[in-house]
């Protein structure tokens, strides 16, 4: 099948980023749903969704054997991105996670490695509320090592992910301007970084990348996305996408498990939305009027 021209976004190292890709939480965790998992990544493929993200958190690196699978054959029509944990963050632990990505995605280079979360985050459990780097991990180590990977060639790009305005602040202290992109939890009913962290990243020319697009309830059943939805022929579903497409410098990550879904999902590339609908939207869906928490999965 032919693919779909993808439009990017532009990564500061000129490098480019499809807008559109495929998510791979919950991927992974039963060997029974493996193969349908990899053939609904290869369905995306051909659809022209050609980013896929992934993590070593996922299913502990089961996301990752997934998506290698998904690939194989395939490796230079895909923009491959993957997660380190933050209690990988130090220099040989680091290296080491980077090793153990690569294999698991059989692969010699990641076109994107992100820090999953700030490193002061030391166990899930412990996520909400800060916001400070308190780790005894010297941010200008994790930095050096991260540009050590990309200067290897074993990393074209890195980036981070759940970083806050502050956390943003003090990476750009230590990354050479190499950081490449911030993913963050951003849809319709979650816009707070529109108040700071966005124009922040925008000031900086680094994309964000957008997970958890679709919140499928209670978002999917607003009734003014419904009533546009309807209006376009289009679900609410791909309503939801289109409107972050429209943003400035986002791409986005869906993820699904059902080809159907993934057809779904990359139709909301051919949707255009004038500016009364998105208007429409903003009613809908208000943007920020104030500082937000940073809010994450």
């Amino acid at each position: 099948m032919k693919n779909k021209l993808i439009q990017s976004v532009v990564l500061p190292s000129g490098i480019r980023m499809p807008v559109l890709g495929q998510g791979t939480w919950r991927m992974g965790e039963s060997s029974l749903e493996h193969q349908a998992e990899v053939d609904t990544l290869r369905v995306g493929l051909d659809l022209g969704m050609t980013l896929i993200d992934t993590a070593e958190m996922y299913a502990e690196g089961g996301a990752e054997v997934v998506v290698g699978d998904a690939i194989a054959g395939r490796r230079d029509q895909v923009f491959l991105t993957t997660k380190a944990l933050p209690t990988h963050a130090r220099r040989r632990d680091l290296i080491q996670a980077c090793e153990r990505s690569l294999s698991r995605l059989q692969t010699d280079r990641i076109d994107l490695y992100l820090l999953h979360y700030p490193p002061q985050w030391r166990s899930l459990s412990s996520l909400q509320g800060l916001r400070y780097w308190r780790s005894s991990i010297p941010p200008v180590e994790v930095f050096e090592t991260l540009q050590e990977l990309r200067q290897s060639g074993k990393v074209r790009d890195f980036g981070v992910s759940n970083f806050s305005v502050k956390d943003m602040k003090l990476a750009r202290q230590y990354d050479n301007g190499l950081t490449a992109t911030n993913q963050v939890f951003y849809n319709l009913n979650h816009r707070g970084i529109e108040w700071d962290l966005l124009p922040q990243c925008r000031s900086h020319k680094i994309p964000v990348m957008a997970y958890s697009p679709l919140e499928r309830s209670p978002l999917l059943n607003n009734p003014v996305l419904q009533k546009i939805a309807s209006d376009h022929h289009a679900t609410p579903a791909q309503i939801a996408i289109a409107w972050l497409l429209h943003q400035e410098n986002i791409a986005v990550v869906t993820k699904t498990s059902r080809v159907d879904r993934v057809r779904e999902n990359s139709a909301a590339l051919d949707l255009r939305l004038s500016e009364s609908v998105l208007t429409e939207l903003d009613r809908a869906f208000p943007p920020p009027h104030s500082p937000q928490e940073l809010q994450f999965l």
